[in-house]
């Protein structure tokens, strides 16, 4: 037993076995209950779901957008005969609502012809008888005839002029009064007589 002891005491102190660690373990598998390559497949399917789906999104509304771009285009295809012809009626109307005005401001600027057919009885000496009355653009001219006495019957012609001249009925009417014909009438031997009026750019209203 002596001997024993000795002997192993004899060999000195207990050392472990040692070996050299050769593995690379960038090689090894990965024994993972869930895997590191499992994350980065996960988070690329996740990113390019995504990345597809808000293409698909967009191009879905752009698609729609496209729809009804093309049922607008439809629309005023479709609506644009009755929208032309339209706008020529408008046109039509335009013009022929600036006639109707023009027409309209001829009329009010001129005297009425029932005004001054009354203004003219009113006005008319009892040896003086109107024959005509002729109204034209900017001009009247009154044709009559004169009784009495021939030495007398110019006078009251002259005198029937003046009253158109200065008569309160006709005022703001007439810009011009002019005898223009004083003839005798062999037939009857009385005088006729022309009175040319220029009609004022005012008018009586």
């Amino acid at each position: 037993m002596l001997s024993r002891k000795k002997k192993s005491e004899s060999a000195g102190p207990h050392t472990p076995n040692w070996h050299p660690n050769f593995r690379n373990y960038e090689t090894l598998p990965d024994t993972k209950v869930v895997r590191t390559a499992f994350f980065a497949n996960v988070g690329s399917l996740v990113i390019t779901l995504s990345l597809l789906i808000y293409f698909s999104l967009g191009e879905l509304q752009l698609h729609g957008i496209r729809a009804q771009i093309n049922d607008v285009r439809q629309q005023i295809e479709r609506d644009e005969p009755a929208s032309d012809f339209a706008i020529s009626q408008f046109r039509t109307f335009q013009a022929q609502e600036a006639r109707i005005n023009e027409v309209e401001a001829f009329v009010e600027s001129r005297p009425k012809v029932v005004e001054l057919i009354t203004n003219f009885s009113h006005t008319l000496p009892v040896n003086v008888a109107l024959d005509t009355v002729d109204m034209r653009e900017d001009t009247l001219t009154v044709r009559g005839t004169v009784r009495g006495a021939p030495e007398k019957a110019s006078g009251y012609a002259s005198a029937y002029v003046e009253v158109l001249r200065t008569s309160p009925e006709f005022d703001g009417m007439f810009s011009e009064v002019t005898l223009t014909n004083l003839s005798r009438v062999q037939s009857t031997g009385r005088l006729a007589i022309e009175v040319v009026i220029k009609l004022s750019t005012k008018g009586k209203k």
